[in-house]
């Protein structure tokens, strides 16, 4: 694709990067096949491909209006565009730069700017969102079932086991995240047992938090580089120990961590740190896909749907990792149509999209329930409570699966 970026931006880190995406396209469409607002749409501009040609307009200098802002807000950042497009354009990148732009040139109506910044005040803090959950779970019962939908449920799987006691040789750091530990806060109990006993200790760090994802999504990249310093500061020492991986149980974090070494390429005294901590970062299943999982094997078989979270299917690159752990483990794993579509989750956007976050919901909870599974399990905090809001059937990380037993 042939490319006129304008003298103020061509020069620059964005433009250079924006530049050189944008020319390995080749307008097939192929995108548009995979992506799911163009499917519930049938827009061009609601498709990666359009939404391509909309950031490029705005990097030749052509007129940002509210309605290019809308187009790109409404791109969900699965990716899945990426796994699909056989020239490799880094199209979750080029969108970032987009956004960051649009926001620039756009300014948004009140009340959009105040659920944005309301969003980024309460989410990425753990303390702050408990409160406000309480809050809204004791008004849930007398709300309409528009906002009953939006206040999220606490996981009704809980962990009364205390933890190991055992120190093993092998350490692995754990990162709580910010939301999971209110709405979820068994997995991270779940998985210290069971690596406990696979011989592996995990060394909790109070200090990390949230991961920076939400700010960056929501185009505040310097409140995101702030989350990951504080993380990098808080796991060093830890590293320096010997810690040998850095465990990722909620996918959507693990894929910006693992990109901490990308965003902080330029900052000279995180650099290193951000590139060593990104090389550390494994998802549970890389963890547990090279370990003897003969211990964990389940007993009596049970009916699995599994849902792969785009972060972890298209932006991590692990497709298929977790379903073959569990066939390992002896669960019979239900086929799923279209287990390549996001649920409609994906951060906030159920918040701020919540009309086509609902019907991509309506068909994900269709396909993954259409063969009868005991249970639905998935591997990031985002989905297992958007799933768990109107699913039929319980919904549970799946490394319950084997601490349960």
């Amino acid at each position: 694709m042939q490319t006129q970026l304008t003298d103020s931006i061509k020069n620059t880190s964005l433009g250079k990067q924006a530049e050189q995406i944008l020319r390995t396209c080749v307008h097939c469409g192929f995108c548009n096949a995979t992506c799911p607002t163009y499917q519930l749409l049938g827009d061009e501009l609601d498709g990666p491909r359009g939404r391509i040609y909309l950031i490029k307009q705005m990097l030749e200098g052509q007129a940002v209006t509210p309605k290019t802002q809308l187009h790109l807000d409404r791109c969900l950042t699965c990716v899945n565009c990426q796994t699909t497009c056989p020239s490799g354009v880094s199209y979750g990148k080029l969108l970032e730069i987009g956004r960051e732009i649009a926001e620039e040139r756009i300014p948004r109506p009140l009340l959009q700017r105040m659920i944005r910044r309301a969003l980024r005040l309460v989410l990425p803090y753990t303390q702050r969102f408990n409160t406000v959950l309480t809050l809204g779970q004791l008004v849930r019962p007398v709300l309409p079932a528009a906002l009953k939908q939006k206040v999220p449920l606490r996981n009704a799987t809980r962990n009364n086991h205390p933890l190991p006691q055992q120190q093993h040789a092998r350490k692995m750091l754990i990162l709580d995240g910010c939301v999971q530990p209110v709405l979820d806060p068994a997995t991270n109990i779940a998985t210290t047992r069971v690596l406990d006993r696979l011989g592996i200790s995990v060394v909790q760090t109070p200090d990390a938090g949230c991961c920076g994802a939400l700010s960056q999504h929501l185009n505040a990249g310097a409140e995101a580089q702030t989350f990951m310093k504080a993380n990098i500061d808080a796991w060093w020492p830890h590293i320096e120990a010997g810690a040998e991986a850095i465990i990722m149980t909620a996918s959507g974090c693990g894929s910006l961590v693992k990109a901490y070494g990308d965003y902080l390429k330029d900052d000279p005294d995180y650099a290193d740190k951000a590139a060593r901590v990104s090389a550390l970062t494994k998802d549970l299943s890389e963890v547990l896909s090279q370990e003897d999982l003969g211990s964990l094997a389940a007993h009596p078989s049970r009916r699995i749907a599994f849902h792969p979270p785009c972060t972890l299917q298209h932006e991590q690159k692990l497709q298929n990792v977790v379903e073959q752990i569990l066939i390992r483990a002896g669960f019979e794993l239900l086929p799923v149509e279209d287990a390549h579509l996001c649920c409609g989750s994906a951060g906030t956007y159920s918040i701020l999209q919540h009309e086509l976050s609902q019907k991509l919901l309506t068909n994900k909870l269709h396909n993954l329930q259409q063969q009868r599974p005991e249970l639905i399990a998935t591997a990031n905090i985002g989905c297992l409570s958007h799933l768990q809001s109107r699913a039929k059937v319980p919904v549970a990380h799946w490394i319950h699966l084997f601490d349960n037993q």
